[in-house]
């Protein structure tokens, strides 16, 4: 069975990217590697489940565990408060599994300074203008929130240069399987692979 690492794996994309889907893929196909848990103070939607899809809280608990400095990274986005807690990064350390945050850039960085170690992913479409189609094919927003979503888009970019990584999403299958590279390149660093061996190997 392929082990984690207990490492560290950040996801930020713009909307229309993908980035959603090849997450969900990416833990359907790789073992021992899990989705953190959000805090959030928005109210949940039909069929989501507390402690499954988010922690639902209200804002005076978010603002207690900023005060105490319990968030791994979090912002306020539309209005709603979003954070993943430090708790959800130290179970899955101690499960000896991957954790998977799915955030926005401003929470990627954050974490890039919280945990150096972290390793950041940015998925995009080959040209801007492919975000808008992606979105008006889906038919779930309206215009006025199809525009919101891509003057986000814009902000979310100029967080790019900021990532190790960049994944082109032209080609979903190919996509993920670059996303799934660099999962198992990073379990196989030396560092993570010599906690694995024998005491034969420890000692030359």
């Amino acid at each position: 069975m392929e082990k984690g690492a207990g490492a560290l794996f950040v996801v930020t994309a713009p909307s229309g990217a993908g980035k959603t889907t090849l997450c969900q893929e990416l833990i359907r196909g790789v073992e021992n590697i899990r989705c953190a848990v959000s805090h959030t103070t928005r109210k949940p939607r039909p069929k989501e489940t507390n402690g499954v899809n988010y922690h639902f809280v209200s804002e005076e608990k978010f603002q207690e565990m900023i005060d105490a400095g319990r968030f791994f990274e979090w912002a306020r986005i539309h209005g709603n408060f979003y954070g993943t807690s430090v708790a959800e990064y130290e179970k899955a350390r101690d499960d000896g599994v991957d954790l998977l945050l799915e955030i926005e850039g401003q929470g990627a960085m954050q974490v890039k300074k919280r945990h150096p170690g972290a390793v950041l992913i940015f998925i995009v479409t080959p040209r801007f203008a492919d975000l808008k189609a992606r979105l008006d094919n889906r038919g779930k927003d309206a215009p006025d929130e199809i525009e919101r979503r891509m003057q986000h888009a814009k902000q979310e970019i100029s967080f790019l240069p900021e990532f190790e990584y960049v994944i082109i999403n032209d080609d979903f299958d190919e996509a993920l399987k670059r996303l799934m590279s660099i999962v198992y390149a990073r379990r196989s660093l030396r560092e993570t692979m010599m906690k694995q061996l024998n005491d034969e190997y420890k000692a030359t």
